[in-house]
């Protein structure tokens, strides 16, 4: 049996309404996208290492400047260098270094709820200039304010202060706002774990989200330079542990054959002493290698060691004597 001709039109009469819907509700609603959580932490990570770059080579302008100069300024500098950042990255709608090197940038997350124009979920636009400058206020300004206030307190020392009530009131108070404000970022950063958003309070407050500028483009760090600083930093750890339980006189002794020559050696064996390295002003002989010896060094070694050896030729040391002097001691 035939369908009617006009079936078509009753049919697609009929879907009209259903597909129009959902393409309303497909422009309404945006694409969730999840942004890595590692990239996300890096580049606050390298933010952080950008201006200790800057700093340090800040600080080498004033090397010949008057020594602790720039200690008391440093939460000034400290400010002007965040200051630089942000104005040459987030005002002039730039990524900063770190969230350059990990493809990111900052979006404003209340309109791109609303946003019409969506292939990807990374479309939407960038802050705004109240944005940017609430940001600049909050996490230049309030750092410095914050740590200006600190530094104050603790050397008017408020705290310490039991006759100036007001004083220790407002010392109070500092307390409790950086222990509610680290209780918040604990908070925030649990929820950040969870959905991937909003790094800290600042970013939460403002809405500002980062998202990948590229969405083709893969991670361009390498992590050939972070762990090659892993290793001499556990290989410089490793010896800062091993080295005060090495003795050194023996190390010395051991390499002195591959280190000197014969004539150099009969010759400090003859002059100096082999632990202080001087001409002994109280010369002892050591029994029965007689070797030189300085009397504090040798006698010392001897009441510490109850087998010490000698560290010119490693003969254990039986007895000393002055040189000069045939009764031992």
């Amino acid at each position: 049996m035939t369908p009617p001709d006009d079936a078509w039109i009753r049919s697609h009469q009929r879907l009209l309404p259903q597909s129009q819907s959902l393409l309303s509700s497909h422009h309404r609603s945006a694409i969730a996208v999840a942004i890595s959580r590692v990239n996300q932490l890096d580049a606050a990570r390298l933010d952080l290492e950008m201006s200790a770059m800057l700093k340090e080579q800040l600080v080498k302008v004033f090397t010949l400047m008057k020594p602790g100069m720039l200690f008391q300024y440093e939460p000034e500098l400290d400010a002007f260098l965040e200051f630089l950042i942000w104005r040459f990255s987030i005002w002039v709608d730039k990524p900063t270094p770190g969230n350059a090197l990990m493809n990111l940038r900052y979006r404003d997350e209340r309109v791109a709820q609303q946003w019409r124009q969506v292939r990807t979920g990374l479309e939407g636009p960038g802050l705004t200039a109240p944005q940017k400058i609430w940001y600049c206020v909050a996490s230049v300004g309030g750092q410095y304010l914050f740590s200006r206030l600190q530094s104050f307190s603790a050397f008017r020392r408020w705290g310490d202060s039991e006759q100036r009530p007001l004083a220790r009131r407002l010392w109070t108070l500092i307390q409790r706002i950086e222990g509610i404000y680290k209780a918040a970022s604990f908070l925030n950063l649990l929820s950040f774990l969870y959905t991937g958003r909003y790094r800290n309070l600042i970013e939460k407050a403002l809405r500002a989200r980062l998202v990948y500028m590229s969405p083709h483009m893969n991670r361009s760090v390498s992590f050939e330079y972070m762990n090659r600083q892993l290793v001499w930093n556990e290989f410089s750890e490793m010896l800062l542990l091993l080295l005060p339980l090495l003795n050194s006189s023996a190390v010395k002794n051991i390499l002195s054959p591959f280190t000197k020559d014969k004539s150099s050696s009969n010759k400090a064996d003859t002059v100096t002493c082999p632990i202080c390295q001087v001409d002994p002003a109280i010369p002892f002989i050591a029994l029965p290698c007689q070797h030189r010896y300085c009397y504090y060094c040798i006698r010392t070694r001897c009441a510490s060691a109850a087998s010490f050896r000698c560290l010119r030729c490693n003969e254990p040391v039986v007895a000393i004597q002055r040189e000069g002097v045939s009764d031992g001691k």
